[in-house]
């Protein structure tokens, strides 16, 4: 079986992101900073702190993060969403109002023509979340 997880690259503010993420999904919840690493004696001492790698675990869930850019800079796109597939219409209700705050509710949540409780938003870090319900797998 093949999973997809979701790498997520900031400037900077990698723990700030993913502890707001965590709060709002829960999980575990780890940070190796640049300083902790192997790369610490090759990097300025402005990145020791810099997060190398970060993760949030959950009931198979899987979300990564790094403030590791490479020469060319962080470029936002619109080509990467982050779909959330929940597993309650309370649980989507209540990550949906956690993750679009500061952010912007692009299409807020209703039911669609294919069944599912389904919405999308771009959180306060300018990422893209996908968020659905779909009422028939779980009756």
């Amino acid at each position: 079986m093949i999973k997809l997880n979701s790498y997520l690259t900031f400037n900077g503010n990698c723990r700030e992101a993913m502890t707001f993420y965590a709060g709002c999904l829960g999980g575990e919840l780890t940070f190796q900073t640049i300083g902790e690493s192997p790369l610490s004696e090759r990097m300025p001492q402005k990145m020791k702190n810099c997060i190398l790698h970060s993760t949030i675990t959950k009931d198979g869930f899987l979300l990564m993060g790094s403030d590791i850019v490479n020469e060319n800079g962080l470029i936002k796109g619109n080509s990467v969403s982050l779909s959330l597939s929940c597993s309650t219409e309370e649980e989507i209700y209540n990550y949906y109002a956690k993750l679009s705050e500061g952010g912007f509710a692009d299409h807020p949540l209703e039911n669609s023509f294919w069944g599912a409780l389904f919405g999308d938003l771009t959180d306060k870090y300018g990422n893209h979340w996908i968020l659905d319900y779909n009422k028939k797998q779980h009756l």
